[in-house]
């Protein structure tokens, strides 16, 4: 004959299970901004394009203190920002500054003369010498349009 599990092993079992859920995972810090781009013409080849409403500007770093891991950043529109013919001559930059806002690292991207809808930059991971703020920022025909940042902190 089996013998059935007694409510007091079922309190056990369900109590050691909830704990394990429960338990704290190792700790890593991830980040998700966005930022809407603003409304703007600029020229190509003499042609006025427009960037109209609905486009946002995404970062997203993940890492722990001063160690990132993995990072990107890039522009995403829905409605009638999805409908332009996208951003032409684009690039996406990633500055790193200390505590005192001071810029110490620049990662400038590079320049893409081809017009694209979505824009998309990936950056290497790396660990910082400090403290203070990760930020990324999208550049059209060389004016930054939107900017983003995470501070990075203990």
């Amino acid at each position: 004959m089996t013998k059935l599990p007694t409510l007091r092993a079922l309190a056990a079992l369900a109590t050691a299970a909830a704990l394990a859920v429960l338990s704290p995972a190792q700790a890593h810090a991830s980040a998700i901004g966005s930022t809407p781009v603003a409304t703007f013409d600029y020229q190509v080849g003499g042609v006025t394009m427009k960037v109209p409403t609905g486009c946002m500007f995404t970062h997203i770093i993940r890492g722990e203190g001063k160690k990132i891991t993995y990072q990107n950043a890039g522009v995403d529109c829905g409605f009638v920002g999805a409908l332009h013919s996208g951003f032409c001559n684009w690039r996406i930059d990633f500055t790193y500054a200390d505590t005192e806002n001071k810029t110490y690292r620049t990662s400038r991207g590079k320049t893409h003369t081809e017009c694209k809808i979505n824009p998309l930059r990936d950056n290497a991971p790396q660990t910082l010498p400090r403290y203070g703020k990760a930020c990324a920022s999208i550049h059209v025909n060389g004016v930054r349009r939107a900017g983003q940042c995470h501070h990075i902190t203990k």
